[in-house]
């Protein structure tokens, strides 16, 4: 056998490899996701269709607050593209700066499921973008019972600062001096680019994260037991980088969100 073959050969058995190693990585994610919807059903979801935000599904969250450097804004910065997508903005006119929320409060506040989102990141610095959910109580005391209060619950955060990395984050005890968090960093290959999935499976006993269908964190810390509702987001409060050096229009887009509970 000459070199050239010889070559060929190497050349055919390494993209055969790879060919079976991505074929397994998508048989491995469509399997955890598969098992943890086995005996789940979906009972809610936006997937964006059409040319304004669905106001029986949401409602601007926090309009004519302050948070941080921007004044919360809804409808100046979240729109429907039309394509089925949300796109939720952070603008500067005029030297002020505007972000935006969607919440299900008071539309849909469920206990326990599993919650996904797909979504494509911000691309500047300064803007924070999140989908989490929040309890109406997280303040309530006496403190340290999550399971009446609540907890924020931080699916995913993201901003460009740490352009591969996410935060998966409990809060509990509301944000004063007893205010407590548990978080967890985790770095995702070229998750600055493109769409990917965040989910989190939420029991009675326990929170687990997923991006792009893998399990990425589990923890028992914060577990709630009380209705909680969804919130989109993006935020300017300095996490995400000095808002002086952004680009601006920035923007997260969200292609659905999705929710499933046990049949």
């Amino acid at each position: 056998m000459n070199i050239l073959k010889i070559k060929k050969l190497y050349i055919g058995m390494a993209l055969l490899l790879i060919s079976l190693n991505s074929s397994f990585v998508k048989a491995q994610i469509k399997s955890e996701v598969s098992i943890n919807l086995k005996h789940y059903k979906l009972v809610w979801h936006d997937e964006f269709d059409g040319n304004k935000v669905d106001t029986t599904k949401w409602s601007y969250r926090s309009n004519g607050t302050h948070r941080g450097f921007a004044e919360v804004d809804g409808p100046k910065t979240i729109s429907l593209d039309g394509k089925g997508h949300a796109i939720i903005q952070v603008i500067q006119q005029n030297k002020m700066y505007y972000v935006g929320q969607l919440s299900t409060h008071n539309h849909f506040n469920p206990v326990y499921g599993y919650f996904e989102c797909r979504a494509k990141m911000n691309h500047s610095i300064g803007a924070h973008i999140a989908f989490w959910l929040q309890s109406p109580a997280i303040s309530d005391t006496p403190i340290n019972n999550t399971r009446r209060n609540g907890s924020e619950i931080d699916i995913f955060e993201y901003h460009r600062k740490s352009p591969d990395t996410i935060w998966q984050t409990v809060h509990i005890n509301g944000y004063g001096a007893s205010h407590k968090a548990e978080s967890k960093q985790i770095k995702i290959a070229h998750i600055d680019s493109g769409f990917h999935t965040f989910g989190l499976l939420w029991t009675k006993d326990a929170y687990t994260f997923y991006v792009d269908g893998v399990i990425t964190s589990t923890t028992s810390f914060g577990i709630s037991n009380r209705p909680e509702y969804i919130i989109l987001s993006t935020e300017l409060t300095g996490f995400g980088g000095d808002p002086t050096q952004g680009k601006y229009p920035d923007s997260v887009v969200y292609d659905y969100v999705r929710v499933y509970q046990a049949k």
